[in-house]
């Protein structure tokens, strides 16, 4: 049984004279980076969006205009939507996905990504599993560097075979599963001293991140352990004061909530914590005490040339979806 499908874009010229993915260069380097990851080449099911070799190896060639373009499916790049002859492209991967039934599809670049989620930013989706939306839906995808991109770009590379190492272990169930957590949002003063004496009072250590814009604090949330959180919010465009507490005396006591956990003996981690640290300072005049951890560093320690935000590390060391693309942005007009 192969748990595991692989999907690249479509044949070069070694894939086209063999009639099968992944013979040249880039099938070499994808045996390697799955070899490295525990993941066996000969247990996968290798295809392509498109089992034909483009003009000039441009998928682009394949697109036309909007009006030409595959309906229910985006552009695949600027101006450019896949041209409805290739539809059959498309069903031929559906009866493969259905007839296998994977628990996991690895997406290799833009185009296998277009395919099963109609998305095409591998850098903002990459290392996170979701389910697919086009061509079938349901199937658990991890989308990745196609390793043609690799050969281009070295550093990418680690990047590919961590993603890797992910899908192997997620390849032994096909259901999404998310860590189990608990997070109080739009607290009362009360709420967060239930909060605090359950769960901080007794912690050893705590998590912190703020959120900011210009020289404001908009939230700060703090997670005595992976399970449970509480957000704090100080910003809300909800209302006319922009203030989410009713009064300025119900505001001045969640700041002093907030000292208190940053002033306390508890050990504090922290993500990129220089930033936040002197951020609490000069906007608030609040110290940290013991701040022990920075997650950030301790990344750097281990993968010094990697990428260290914290949507990369998400994608890397856990198991959340991409919940930095969740986030729905609006433009919020001011009184006058």
């Amino acid at each position: 049984m192969r748990n595991i499908v692989i999907i690249g874009e479509a044949w070069g010229a070694e894939e086209q004279k063999e009639q099968a993915p992944f013979i040249g260069a880039s099938g070499y380097l994808l045996t390697k980076m799955l070899g490295e990851a525990g993941i066996r080449r000969s247990n996968c099911h290798l295809t392509n969006v498109f089992n034909l070799r483009p003009h000039m190896n441009r998928v682009t060639s394949l697109c036309g205009g909007k009006n030409d373009g595959i309906e229910g499916y985006p552009a695949l790049a600027t101006g450019k939507w896949v041209h409805y002859k290739y539809t059959n492209e498309l069903d031929r991967l559906r009866e493969e996905l259905c007839k296998i039934n994977p628990n996991l599809v690895i997406c290799l670049g833009n185009t296998a990504m277009w395919a099963m989620l109609g998305r095409t930013a591998i850098s903002k989706l990459r290392g996170a599993t979701t389910l697919s939306t086009h061509t079938v839906t349901g199937f658990k995808v991890l989308p990745t560097y196609h390793p043609a991109a690799v050969l281009r770009q070295w550093d990418l590379r680690p990047i590919v075979v961590a993603d890797f190492v992910k899908a192997e272990r997620e390849s032994a169930f096909a259901d999404l599963r998310r860590p189990k957590r608990e997070i109080w949002i739009e607290p009362t003063l009360k709420d967060m001293e239930d909060f605090y004496e359950r769960f901080i009072a007794t912690s050893d250590l705590v998590s912190i991140d703020i959120e900011t814009t210009g020289t404001n604090i908009t939230c700060i949330g703090f997670a005595p352990n992976a399970s449970v959180g509480i957000v704090v919010p100080f910003y809300d465009p909800r209302r006319k004061t922009r203030s989410y507490w009713p009064s300025q005396d119900h505001e001045r006591r969640a700041w002093e909530f907030v000292k208190r956990v940053l002033e306390g003996g508890t050990k504090k981690l922290f993500q990129n914590g220089l930033y936040d640290i002197a951020f609490l300072w000069r906007s608030m005049r609040l110290r940290v005490a013991n701040a022990e951890h920075d997650t950030m560093l301790l990344h750097h320690a281990l993968q010094p040339e990697s990428l260290k935000g914290l949507g990369f590390l998400g994608s890397v060391y856990t198991d959340e979806g991409a919940w930095k693309q969740m986030r729905d942005v609006r433009t919020i007009k001011r009184d006058d």
